[in-house]
């Protein structure tokens, strides 16, 4: 059981400003989810293999395949500015630390 205290207490540690009657609204929302956890680690999962998601997802992605883009020069003639083969883009790095 938490009181009310630590609910000021993770308030603050959240950055969050609650009213008297917010925190007394949370302190058996908050005491009810603690409880809940406890419920939890009472679970033997010493057989349960580590997962990051409740059901298998597997990638639905294409294979990249590299091949040269048709038409170069509209491509190219898109571009603000351009120096030969390459996009001219403005500085933003300088050697200054």
């Amino acid at each position: 059981m938490i009181d009310l205290d630590q609910v000021r207490k993770v308030a603050n540690l959240a950055r969050l400003e609650l009213s008297p009657q917010e925190e007394e609204q949370f302190l058996p929302q908050l005491n009810s989810i603690l409880d809940y956890f406890q419920q939890l680690s009472e679970l033997d999962t010493k057989d349960v293999p580590p997962t990051t998601r409740a059901i298998d997802v597997s990638n639905v992605t294409r294979p990249d395949a590299l091949q040269p883009y048709p038409d170069r020069e509209a491509l190219l003639g898109e571009a603000p500015d351009q120096d030969g083969d390459f996009f001219k883009v403005p500085q933003i790095l300088t050697a200054e630390p």
